[in-house]
């Protein structure tokens, strides 16, 4: 079962993390990386850019109003994620815990991935899905 540990953070943790050697702060999470890898269950991992250079499309008016960073409102900001393949919801939350980013002000969220197979399979979309991900090499 695939699972996404998505990395939060308030303001001040981030300020914080800024304040921290970049190069320390890569290796702490290259080793964790390392271990995930080991462990094959590592499928993604990316960070993101600063928030002040990202932009909210908000759907509540039409047209869509598109907004500049940084945003009005975050308390808790989406720094990254991971997606593990893994044996459990339990077997993700271990990782989650051993995440080397940790401490007042960070969260973890854990969501399972659902699979296409759990979709309706006659589903046209489904099917050309389906299809796009056999041609890519991602089934």
């Amino acid at each position: 079962m695939k699972y996404m540990l998505i990395m939060r953070a308030t303001d001040e943790a981030f300020a914080g993390m800024a304040e921290r050697d970049f190069a320390e702060v890569l290796d702490t999470v290259g080793r964790f990386n390392d271990e995930l890898v080991r462990a094959g269950v590592l499928v993604a991992a990316e960070g993101l850019e600063d928030a002040a250079e990202g932009v909210v499309v908000d759907y509540s008016s039409e047209p869509p109003v598109v907004t500049d960073g940084p945003y009005g409102e975050t308390k808790e900001l989406f720094g990254g994620f991971y997606i593990l393949n893994v044996a459990s919801k339990q077997e993700a939350v271990e990782w989650a815990k051993r995440l080397p980013i940790q401490g007042p002000g960070f969260k973890t969220e854990i969501r399972r991935v659902p699979t296409i197979d759990e979709f309706p399979q006659d589903n046209e979309w489904i099917k050309k899905e389906r299809a796009w991900r056999e041609a890519t090499g991602q089934l």
